[in-house]
């Protein structure tokens, strides 16, 4: 029976492909079996543990199928219609709906599916943007920034006077009045809003007032929460932002990449920035399931996902906090924690190597509170969007947490209660 769209010649044509395909992993077996092992184990820990690490999720099996396909063997430096090699006919149009899938889902002008990563992407707006040696404020490192924003040990903090903003003791949330007053001292070419351990919504619109008031670019890292937006979980930042920088792995749940989303005026300096500035030819098999995962994500059932992951979110923040693990910012808006482990006489680092032992993957973080700078962190980032993929709901959070705090706590049997939770919830159905 022909596939719609297509005929029985063209069904006969790639019928070789389609038993190759289902027969990828024994050939894989067979010729290299020392690496076959290695799929087959971080198979078994990602399907027999708690994938709690907030920047993890898992993609589904047709995002899988794009990128396992021939779309890999393409070179294709440019732009659709604009290639520097020849044969590239079908995958601009791989191209081109990823592009028009992402411009319909987040209501903006203009979207480049190119950046092989989000700090690549970062990267392509900055170089859009700015020249070295230009100021930019952005979140500081200790206070939830992310190494695009300013770490002397990346290539930001190298080339451009960046200036860190956080936020204020008592609640933890982002200091409005510390981020305007540094704007008015410095007078920063850009304003990045956006961090990698901030569990509250951002206001992009008072970022977008202060970044108008000293003539500013808006740049929104939204590497944690695109996915978010799409699902309508949290604000959109791009009425706000001159341009918008994501990853498509993350809460997008797509194939680890990344996305820039702007409006029409800055199209072809965006455009430019990632090829030929930043980068070479685009990884078409990730440009494909990155189409792929978009078009998932303009499903009701993605918007469902997504308020499922805040909803667990806050679930697992409140059961953590009776845990003796105060969450910062007393919650969560987002599929992100960040919780103060120092109650129970541990590091971050400590909690993390406690909580691998019993099958629970989570990281250490800094907190604002820790001294600066610092070898020892006092935090833990926990999210919830893998486990929500998995099908996990309120009832599962309360009982993540009671695990996480056993495990702090050094008790016996946690991985053998977290493997057989982890087993009734499998991501996939078959492998």
């Amino acid at each position: 029976m022909a596939v719609a769209g297509t005929t029985p010649e063209t069904d006969a044509r790639t019928a070789p492909y389609a038993a190759a395909h289902a027969a990828d992993f024994d050939a894989l077996r067979r010729q290299d079996p020392e690496l076959a092992g290695v799929l087959l184990a971080e198979y078994e820990r990602q399907t027999a543990g708690l994938q709690l690490i907030a920047a993890e999720n898992f993609a589904s099996p047709a995002v899988l199928a794009a990128l396992g396909s021939p779309l890999t063997n393409k070179y294709a430096e440019g732009y659709p219609g604009q290639r520097h090699h020849g044969g590239c006919e079908l995958v601009d149009l791989a191209e081109r709906l990823a592009i028009e899938r992402a411009c319909a889902l987040f209501g903006c002008a203009h979207a480049n599916v190119q950046p092989y990563s989000g700090s690549s992407a970062v990267l392509a707006a900055y170089a859009a943007l700015l020249v070295p040696g230009d100021t930019v404020l952005a979140m500081s490192l200790p206070h939830g920034g992310h190494l695009t924003h300013g770490s002397p040990a990346n290539f930001s903090g190298r080339w451009f006077d960046f200036a860190g903003y956080g936020v204020r003791p008592g609640t933890g949330l982002i200091d409005y009045d510390q981020l305007r007053d540094l704007a008015l001292t410095r007078h920063p070419k850009a304003i990045v809003a956006g961090s990698t351990s901030y569990p509250r919504h951002i206001d992009y619109a008072a970022f977008r007032e202060i970044a108008d008031e000293v003539e500013a670019y808006l740049i929104v890292d939204a590497a944690h929460t695109l996915g978010l937006v799409a699902g309508g979980a949290a604000p959109s930042p791009v009425p706000y932002a001159d341009v918008v920088c994501a990853t498509t792995h993350k809460t997008l749940r797509g194939p680890r990449g990344g996305i820039i989303l702007c409006g029409s005026e800055l199209a072809a300096r965006i455009d430019r920035a990632v090829f030929p500035f930043t980068q070479g030819g685009p990884q078409m098999h990730t440009v494909a399931a990155t189409g792929v995962a978009l078009g998932e994500a303009a499903t009701p059932a993605f918007a469902e996902y997504a308020h499922q992951v805040v909803t667990n979110a806050q679930v697992l923040a409140g059961a953590l906090a009776a845990q003796e693990l105060p969450p910062q910012t007393g919650g969560t808006d987002t599929h992100l924690i960040t919780a103060d482990v120092s109650a129970l006489d541990l590091t971050g680092l400590l909690a993390r190597g406690r909580c691998a032992a019993a099958r629970i993957s989570l990281d250490k973080c800094a907190l604002p509170s820790d001294p600066v700078p610092t070898g020892s962190v006092s935090g833990i980032r926990l999210g919830t969007a893998a486990v929500t993929t998995q099908g996990m709901r309120e009832s599962e959070m309360e009982r993540i947490a009671k695990l996480v705090g056993r495990a702090l706590r050094g008790e016996g049997g946690v991985a053998v209660e977290v493997a057989e939770l982890a087993a009734a919830f499998p991501p996939y159905t078959r492998l």
